[in-house]
């Protein structure tokens, strides 16, 4: 008999939280769990796609939308937290202010290269290209963006940079899972961008048990403390 597999899409803002809690689930369960990381976007069109699913991991408002065009199970949607957007820069450098739109501007000017999400398909990459066209800098900055696929992919290569004056920025929770870079801070209140992520069962589901097992993990007291640590505000 082969082992249970528990299939899963996340956005990459989950990515710590679920890595952290792997363990502990399979080794309860002796179930595999299977599964990738992206962009919100990516991981909605995986799911329409028919990419096998059981537990999918996104925006609460991409869940809502989801359960109600009948693609995600109604009444399995739980929250796990709010995720701020913030600023990053390699670990050891010094770090930058941003706390006012004045800094912000400032600092993406002084920057040589600027590491951020999919500005169409991530969440935190779609905002903060908006945050830049209202600062009146987006279009004069364009040549040095380095954009990736996800914000998790973002930090590991501005992690890895070693030219001076390099920023980068994606959901709080990317910037802490990820290694060798720190974070300055959260956007300026004026360009806040809280978001709510849930995780939810997948119409198609395989494993429904495994699928309600995992999310209660997930959003459950037991993992509160993970949630926290990883940058999830409760």
């Amino acid at each position: 008999m082969s082992a249970m597999v528990l299939n899963f899409l996340s956005a990459g803002a989950a990515q710590g939280l679920v890595e952290a809690l792997r363990p502990q689930f399979e080794a309860e369960t002796g179930a595999t769990l299977q599964g990738r990381f992206g962009a919100v976007g990516a991981m909605k069109e995986a799911l329409l796609a028919g990419e096998p699913c059981d537990v999918f991991i996104v925006t609460a408002a991409m869940v809502d939308a989801l359960v109600a065009a009948g693609s995600l199970r109604a009444g399995t949607p739980a929250a796990l937290g709010t995720v701020r957007t913030g600023v990053a820069v390699p670990a050891g450098e010094r770090r930058i202010d941003v706390s006012t739109p004045e800094a912000l501007k400032a600092a993406l000017q002084a920057a040589e290269a600027i590491y951020f999400p999919d500005p169409v398909r991530a969440t935190a990459g779609v905002h903060f290209a908006s945050v830049m066209r209202q600062l009146g800098i987006h279009d004069a900055l364009a040549a040095r963006f380095r954009t990736f696929p996800n914000g998790a992919a973002a930090m590991h290569a501005l992690a890895a940079s070693r030219a001076p004056r390099q920023i980068g920025c994606t959901q709080i929770t990317e910037i802490h899972h990820a290694i060798g870079v720190q974070l300055c801070g959260p956007l300026p209140e004026r360009f806040e961008l809280a978001t709510v992520y849930s995780a939810a069962v997948a119409q198609a589901v395989a494993e429904p048990v495994l699928a309600q097992q995992f999310i209660a993990l997930l959003a459950g007291p037991s993992a509160r403390p993970l949630r926290l640590q990883g940058g999830f505000e409760l």
